[in-house]
């Protein structure tokens, strides 16, 4: 084997490695290898001064590797790529070693046995660079167009913005009409408009776009292809659609074909799933949901929007005491299966808002919020702010004790404990009892199936990272917007899909796909295709062929995620990972082993 040049750098990270891993060290340690031509210990690694040095030793030592010892891959990798691009390096035969999380943040209290740890971290990082290979990204041309699944604001919002864009769009709704839960809302704040009326004004705007096309009563009936190449199909006139054939808002669809079963396939190059989510109904008897004047928080909301005169008025009885009872459906103790444990987030927001519309539209109405912890974040502060001084009253429970609801004497009875009041029990007699309900995902079966989109705890659709890839999934074009990720209010749910937008549209107006080139491929001169590569792949990348006259496994490149589930199963080791082969693991755990030990 030639002699690599390979540049190692250890970052300080301002202390978090070096004040319990000895950079020095490993700088002494690494530079005896004969592979090894640059070695460099800095404070920052990733600062634009230390980028500008290592740009300046690829360039001056025709480096063919670089190993970054820092932290997390996670943060940097991008980073430490465009610096290998720019300085005429591949960026693919850089290698990072996480020294940080896994040597000094970890045995903060054994610096020895860290910095030990460290050394061989970063020589198993040294073995894989010492074979790398240039790789190349996938290139895969994207066709300029773009399924949006879910008519509610996000998907509506999500098409115009990416009509706007030049991105010819087809939004599918199973529902008659499109709006989702916005479209049944009342007065919302702070924009002062009803729910209807803002998806009304979306919809004109749908309509003067004829990029965009409209289906509702629809559902998607199938799902092939990959990232940038998407054949779709879409069944019309599905039950959850009332009323049956589809309606089409813009021009007809150019290049669709209708096959006889009423199915329109289409070709697009990605796909936004902003299904929704859906209103908890609470089971029968919790908080008393059943009893007469028990009803939850949308129901009330319809109630404050349809009633009409100086009084607020419930199975033929006056108004006057309405509590509230909150985290219905969310924060549910128990870890049983089907629990929400998760915080609904707009819930608070949402009840405190309509008790003040009621204080203002119907005379001598008192209210009572019985809560476990006030959630009106951000903006909203001040409706809790206002609730407050209009004389509603908030009364605090505890997770582990919280309200009774009752029937007495013709009416009902909220029972509690304050903490506010060092534990006293009252009791409210109320008129109306408001549950204040979160949300919970939206059955969706089917489309997570065809999909194959991951589901978190909660059953939402989970993107892969919060803060470092928001929106996208595991599924190479297919992103996530608005509330069938997790609940959030109107404005959330909008910045959400239009995250998804920005994500989507970025990758089809240039008109190609750039794909990460670590996939799965077949050294087929050991190949005798047994098969089980293509059972244990989850994304039926995996193929067989004949070539030669031999049956042998083919891997799809585009439809590859380099998961690796194909090699372990391969008797004959044909099946192997770009960037992983089996060489370079057993450089890595050889390198490894011989500085720490094994076992």
């Amino acid at each position: 084997m030639s002699r690599r040049k390979v540049g190692v750098y250890i970052c300080h990270c301002g202390g978090n490695i070096s004040d319990h891993v000895d950079v020095d060290r490993i700088k002494a340690e690494i530079e005896k290898d004969s592979d090894v031509v640059v070695s460099r210990t800095t404070m920052f690694t990733c600062s634009d001064a230390s980028q500008t040095e290592m740009m300046n030793d690829i360039r001056e030592n025709g480096l063919d590797g670089i190993v970054v010892a820092s932290c997390s891959p996670k943060l940097h990798l991008s980073t430490f790529r465009g610096v290998a691009d720019r300085a005429g390096m591949n960026p693919f035969q850089y290698v990072q070693v996480n020294i940080r999380e896994q040597c000094s943040w970890a045995h903060s209290d054994d610096p020895a046995g860290a910095t030990d740890k460290a050394v061989g971290l970063v020589r198993g990082g040294l073995g894989k660079a010492r074979l790398a290979e240039p790789l190349e990204p996938i290139r895969v041309n994207s066709i300029k167009k773009v399924l949006v699944i879910g008519a509610g604001i996000a998907g509506l919002r999500a098409a115009i913005e990416l009509a706007d864009l030049g991105v010819e769009v087809f939004v599918v709704e199973k529902k008659a009409r499109a709006g989702g839960m916005v479209g049944n809302l009342g007065t919302m704040y702070p924009s002062g408009r009803t729910g209807s009326e803002i998806i009304s004004a979306l919809m004109e705007e749908v309509a003067k776009r004829p990029l965009i096309t409209l289906f509702t009563g629809a559902a998607l009936a199938r799902k092939e292809g990959y990232i940038g190449n998407f054949d779709v199909g879409i069944m019309t006139g599905v039950p959850e659609g009332a009323g049956g054939a589809p309606s089409h808002a813009g021009t007809a669809v150019p290049g669709a074909k209708e096959t006889d079963d009423g199915t329109i396939d289409l070709k697009v190059g990605a796909i936004i799933v902003a299904t929704g989510a859906e209103s908890y109904v609470p089971a029968a008897g919790e908080f008393g949901f059943g009893l007469d004047g028990v009803v939850t928080l949308p129901e009330f909301e319809r109630m404050l929007s349809e009633a009409g005169g100086k009084k607020l008025v419930h199975g033929g009885r006056e108004i006057r005491t309405i509590s509230f009872i909150y985290c219905v459906g969310s924060r549910q103790h128990g870890g049983d299966e089907g629990s929400n444990t998760y915080c609904s987030r707009y819930c608070c927001n949402a009840a405190v808002h309509a008790s003040t519309l009621a204080m203002e539209k119907f005379e001598g109405i008192d209210t009572y919020h019985l809560y476990r912890d006030m959630r009106t974040y951000g903006k909203f502060e001040t409706l809790y702010e206002k609730a407050s001084l209009s004389g509603a009253v908030f009364i605090r429970f505890a997770d582990d004790d919280p309200p009774s609801v009752a029937s007495r004497d013709g009416g009902l009875v909220v029972t509690a404990r304050d903490l506010l009041t060092c534990g006293e029990e009252i009791e409210i007699p109320s008129d109306l009892v408001v549950l204040v309900t979160g949300m919970v995902a939206a059955e969706n079966a089917g489309l997570t199936s065809m999909l194959k989109l991951p589901l978190g705890a909660d059953r939402f659709y989970n993107e892969i990272h919060a803060k470092l890839r928001p929106v996208e999934t595991v599924i190479d074009g297919v992103y996530i917007g608005g509330c069938c990720n997790a609940p959030r209010n109107s404005t959330e749910s909008v910045i959400s899909s239009l995250s998804a937008v920005a994500k989507a549209a970025s990758l089809l107006v240039k008109g190609y796909v750039d794909l990460q080139p670590f996939v799965a491929f077949v050294r087929e001169d050991l190949c005798s295709w047994c098969g089980a590569c293509e059972s244990a792949c989850p994304y039926s990348a995996i193929s067989m062929v004949e070539k030669d006259g031999r049956r042998v496994a083919m891997v799809n490149e585009v439809l590859c995620k380099g998961c690796g589930a194909c090699v372990p199963v391969c008797p004959s080791d044909a099946t192997q990972l770009k960037g992983y082969t089996d060489e370079q693991i057993f450089s890595m755990i050889d390198a490894f082993s011989g500085e720490v030990g094994v076992g």
